[in-house]
């Protein structure tokens, strides 16, 4: 019985650390994450070899180049990649930062873009491959998300003329996603990454801010959610 209560205790306490909230703040983090990134790429155009340290390698993370778990996330290939995923900060990262506060925001997107490089490494360390991962997109896969939990009716353009609700745009990509990973469509772009990106964005919601995504993307989640 002893034990029990003990186990129980351990439970609760964990889960009072895990979910304690931070003071809501807001300090653009988004744009200042935007602009990081920029700075980045600039950089990297003036030296180039700069990529090789920032990028994340798996022969050279196992030698100890840890840092490029974070670091990755701020490498861009060129200019139509990096555009491609400041313009959805730019649009859903500021959304989602009101929403969460500054303070759970950054934690949430360094987060799930660390542990989607993570799982990106495993994969193809394991698999022999030794790729160049970089980009933001593992990060802003998770920051689309969030934007469809917290504004699951909010109506979005792709490509400026097709409307879809944000929980239908994410179901839609994740199916794109998968179909390119183990379809023939796979070329260069890091496509577990991206789904990574979405399932560590769920676990979040679930583990640290204790919401169901799935209540909203069925509609009956609670709009007034806040963190």
């Amino acid at each position: 019985m002893l034990t029990v209560v003990i186990k129980s205790f351990k439970l609760i306490n964990m889960n009072n650390i895990l979910r304690k909230p931070f003071r809501y703040t807001y300090s653009n983090v988004s744009y200042i994450l935007i602009g990081l990134n920029l700075l980045v790429f600039m950089f990297n155009m003036i030296i180039p070899n700069s990529r090789l340290y920032l990028s994340m390698i798996p022969s050279l993370v196992i030698h100890g180049w840890l840092w490029q778990f974070v670091t990755y996330m701020f490498v861009h290939a060129n200019i139509s990649h990096i555009a491609f995923n400041m313009l959805a900060l730019f649009f859903f990262g500021n959304s989602v930062e009101r929403r969460m506060g500054s303070r759970e925001f950054l934690l949430y997107y360094l987060l799930t873009g660390v542990l989607a490089g993570v799982f990106s490494f495993l994969v193809y360390f394991l698999g022999g491959n030794d790729i160049m991962l970089l980009g933001a997109s593992g990060a802003i896969y998770a920051v689309l998300f969030a934007y469809a939990v917290y504004y699951p009716d909010s109506q979005l353009y792709v490509f400026g003329i097709i409307p879809m609700k944000a929980t239908t745009l994410v179901i839609v990509y994740t199916a794109i996603e998968l179909i390119s990973q183990f379809g023939s469509f796979r070329g260069r772009t890091a496509h577990l990454t991206h789904l990574a990106g979405f399932a560590f964005a769920f676990l979040y919601f679930i583990i640290r801010l204790g919401i169901n995504p799935i209540d909203s993307f069925r509609g009956r989640g609670n709009n007034n959610w806040y963190r």
